[in-house]
């Protein structure tokens, strides 16, 4: 299993993309602004898509992607999501108000697009790629996604702030290898990451405490402008685990 980075920034700018992992060729986890720079006959080998949460970063690109590539494909995409945050799709997104309802076009019976829920704790398996919805605590619901080859797994957090429930995926996940967790602010920016629910270099150190394991373990949702003063931060308070910051076209192997 191959997962390429298309965008884990915090924001827009430059080079800078917004939240999605791209599974092999056919799955997306999440849907930032990273997935427009796929090619088009890229975007329309894309058949999955696991949504951690229902904020624009993550989603924006879903619509796009389903206008782009409905009709080179044979089938609907499947997005899927807990049942919250597929509502908030639904109610939100595709209302013909923002966006047209893919599941209705060309007709309820043979849409584009087709929701999928999934609960936490809940495993899709796609041909032996085991995708799990693991816990997460943002300001909307949400959830973050336990990756799993057989041979070597993945923790993406998600948007999060603290949550035990979390740690307890990660210390009883077997063979993990990678760690991605989510930094929005740095510590002088505190006030707002516990306003908005995210982590700030200090929280996260104190949160790495609770982990057993020893994954590799990798920064993400850095804000733009602040990345280097954040990382900073990141390795004066948790340098004992070694923090590298998550890079757009950067490649796991599981």
């Amino acid at each position: 299993m191959r997962i390429r980075v298309l965008g884990c920034s915090g924001g827009i700018g430059g080079s800078l993309r917004t939240t999605s992992l791209l599974v092999d060729d056919d799955v997306l986890i999440d849907a930032g602004t990273g997935v427009g720079d796929l090619a088009l006959e890229n975007l329309a080998k894309i058949d999955h898509i696991f949504v951690s949460h229902s904020h624009l970063d993550h989603v924006c690109s879903i619509p796009f992607l389903v206008d782009s590539v409905c009709w080179m494909r044979g089938s609907p995409i499947v997005v899927y999501g807990i049942a919250e945050t597929l509502d908030i799709l639904r109610t939100h997104l595709f209302n013909w108000k923002l966006w047209p309802d893919f599941t209705q076009i060309p007709d309820g019976d043979h849409p584009f697009m087709i929701y999928r829920e999934i609960k936490p704790g809940e495993t899709v398996d796609l041909n032996g790629r085991r995708i799990t919805a693991i816990p997460a605590n943002h300001t909307v619901p949400a959830v973050g996604y336990f990756v799993d080859s057989g041979r070597a797994s993945l923790v993406y957090s998600g948007d999060t702030a603290p949550h035990d429930a979390l740690w307890d995926v990660v210390n009883g996940a077997k063979n993990l290898k990678y760690l991605i967790i989510e930094t929005a602010f740095s510590n002088k920016e505190k006030d707002i990451a516990i306003a908005s629910k995210h982590m700030y270099p200090s929280l996260l150190a104190s949160e790495l405490e609770k982990m057993r394991a020893k994954p590799e373990v990798f920064i993400t949702h850095l804000k733009p402008g602040e990345g280097a003063l954040t990382m900073k931060e990141v390795n004066e308070h948790a340098g004992r685990w070694r923090p590298r910051m998550l890079e757009n076209n950067q490649e796991f192997l599981l």
